[in-house]
């Protein structure tokens, strides 16, 4: 098994000395749940929350197989199947979506505790709904990362809870005896007139962060025209759902790595009553877009790459824009004033003017060479 792990990537993610593919806690995981995963037949095992996939092919190399999975970002989900390929056990797993069908019949649950406790409401919820009544869940992480109101999260879905030694500032929580459980919805809040609506997870949730709500102050009363509209890195969809409100000639696309982002986002437009134009897709950046094709491009660029500030995900998201935007085109982007990527823009996309700047964030325009 060390073989195993010294070989995953996290490739397409961010990849630097500094940041891991695989933990303490996905070994512990795999550790406390060896005996039980001895016995589930095929496709009795699920694996919810596999950060770069040492759960998934971990457990594959034991002789797991049918194995369901799912990965709320894209990257992950990619890597998880690059260092499968390499492998050799491509064939042991299947990626889905987190409904139901992910978790019918389930016997056993590996799952990597979300830092949203809204968001392993959801997951427990849906776990407790549908799978085997004997079903067993080893939900695992980083103690750093663990609070006591994720035990009482699990007791709400779940009657035994037990919880493991730790080892490696690592722990395993294990609960058992599902209650009846309950399906995802959306949580949905007005602000300042726009109806956001936001799965357990998703950043800010049903609210507007203060860095999107300096740029929709901001962005301009006209759009520039001959190619796209594209909201990059969506979260829960309010500045694609506000251009498409504000410019009801225009289509937009909205796109995020995460599942739980574009569902969320596909929920705000569809509240708003302008999901039929807005296109929200799952995609790593801009990949599914070709060269050249937007006019307008709007980016609050996350800062984490899972657990982990770091500072190289954005400048990759600038690179992007500037591919997809045509000449002419404008990228508006927020960022933390402290990070200082004027530079960078100026670098990577072309010319770079202020729009606006409050004490923590500045808000910039910048003009595809």
């Amino acid at each position: 098994m060390t073989s195993l792990f010294e070989s995953l990537r996290r490739w397409p993610d961010v990849e630097a000395p500094d940041l891991v593919a695989v933990d303490a806690a996905d070994r512990l995981i795999l550790d406390e749940s060896a005996a039980a995963r001895a016995v589930v037949p095929d496709g009795g095992l699920v694996v919810i929350g596999d950060a770069y996939g040492a759960l998934t092919l971990g457990a594959a190399a034991s002789g797991a197989r049918g194995i369901r999975v799912h990965q709320d970002p894209l990257t992950g989900e990619r890597a998880l199947h690059a260092n499968a390929d390499r492998l050799g056990i491509a064939d042991a797993f299947m990626s889905l979506p987190l409904d139901a069908g992910l978790v019918d019949g389930a016997e056993i649950v590996l799952l990597r505790l979300p830092r949203s406790l809204d968001a392993l409401r959801e997951i427990a919820g849906l776990i407790a709904a549908h799978a085997a009544r004997d079903v067993v869940v080893f939900a695992g992480g980083r103690v750093k990362h663990m609070t006591l109101a994720m035990n009482d999260v699990l007791r709400g879905d779940f009657a035994r809870l037990d919880v493991s030694h730790a080892r490696q500032k690592s722990r395993v929580l294990i609960a058992r005896e599902p209650g009846p459980g309950h399906d995802p919805v959306p949580a949905c809040a007005t602000d300042d007139g726009l109806l956001v609506c936001a799965y357990g997870g998703a950043f800010a949730g049903a609210a507007v962060d203060i860095g999107t709500r300096l740029l929709l102050e901001h962005l301009p009363a006209a759009l520039p025209t001959g190619g796209a509209v594209i909201d990059l890195a969506c979260g829960t969809g309010v500045i694609a759902t506000t251009l498409a409100l504000r410019h009801p000639s225009r289509d937009v696309i909205a796109c995020d790595q995460s599942a739980v982002a574009v569902a969320s986002a596909r929920a705000t437009a569809t509240a708003n009553e302008v999901g039929d134009r807005v296109d929200v897709v799952r995609d790593d950046m801009l990949g599914a877009q070709p060269d050249g094709s937007a006019a307008f491009i709007a980016l609050n660029p996350p800062f984490h790459s899972g657990a982990a500030v770091h500072q190289g995900i954005a400048p990759r998201m600038f690179a992007e824009a500037a591919r997809v935007l045509r000449s002419g085109g404008e990228l508006w982007t927020v960022w933390n004033s402290g990070l200082q990527y004027r530079p960078t823009l100026e670098r990577l996309v072309g010319p770079t003017r202020q729009i606006a700047r409050n004490a923590k964030f500045t808000v910039t325009a910048s003009t595809r060479r």
